[in-house]
């Protein structure tokens, strides 16, 4: 009977495994160079991803930030450690303070600096210059806030 039970609790399946809470400081390990780029003619900078965010690479994880729906009728949204009006595009903070969001279809219509809590599955971006370092891929509302 116990070696049974032990089967039958072993087959159960206790559900998803709960996403990683990540911070802001969390993206933090990361350095950048600058890398030329032929097809740009320019120079762009260039991702060195410390351990600790390598490790989260392919995990399922939460962060809280500011919506930014840049061209929502083309799905393009980021999540930003500042508002619009201090992230990264306009001077403060560098590439590691914004992440680019593939939502989930269904997505509700967001505020400019909305503040929400989003998960997803977390990609390392080293060689897309038209992405983001950071990418949620299956992006969805975790909280509003």
């Amino acid at each position: 009977m116990t070696r049974i039970l032990f089967v039958i609790l072993l087959n159960i399946n206790l559900g998803d495994t709960p996403p990683t809470k990540i911070t802001w400081e969390t993206l933090e390990d990361v350095s950048f160079t600058d890398k030329y780029s032929e097809e740009e003619k320019a120079y762009y900078y260039y991702p060195d991803f410390g351990s600790s965010v390598k490790s989260l690479e392919g995990k399922e994880v939460f962060i809280k930030g500011f919506m930014l729906p840049i061209e929502p009728e083309e799905g393009i949204f980021i999540l930003s450690r500042n508002p619009f009006a201090s992230c990264f595009f306009c001077g403060n903070g560098g590439p590691e303070s914004i992440i680019e969001l593939k939502l989930k279809a269904g997505y509700p219509k967001f505020k400019m600096d909305q503040v929400v809590t989003i998960r997803g599955k977390l990609k390392l971006n080293s060689e897309d210059i038209y992405q983001c370092n950071y990418i949620l891929e299956g992006a969805e509302i975790y909280r509003f806030n």
